[in-house]
């Protein structure tokens, strides 16, 4: 299984802004919730009952599944499914602001 992180498109999309990428999740049957998580933060590996998304606005979020590692910045979510172990981190001194999505 790989590690497909879905990238911002401004062209289709319009300008990253924090609601607009919460709209492009939610229509998506997602129910999201956003976290600011200060450098240093870090997640090891654990798993979750339901899928998830984890999205980035701001900041640089270092994710670990299935063996491969993706590095999210401003723009870029990643699909965890149910039961998938991963962890995560915050890359740099930048806080990451990230909107945390599970299915409803």
């Amino acid at each position: 299984m790989s590690v497909n992180v879905h990238h911002w498109n401004s062209a289709a999309d319009g300008q990253l802004t924090e609601a607009a990428m919460r709209k492009k999740i939610e229509a998506q049957g997602f129910r999201v919730t956003k976290y600011v998580y200060p450098p240093g933060t870090y997640f090891p590996d654990h798993t979750h009952a339901m899928d998830k998304i984890d999205g980035v606005v701001s900041g640089r979020f270092r994710m670990t599944m299935h063996g491969q590692e993706a590095v999210l910045g401003p723009g870029d979510w990643l699909e965890v499914p149910r039961g998938a172990v991963h962890s995560a981190e915050v890359v740099g001194k930048e806080a990451v602001v990230s909107l945390d999505a599970t299915r409803k």
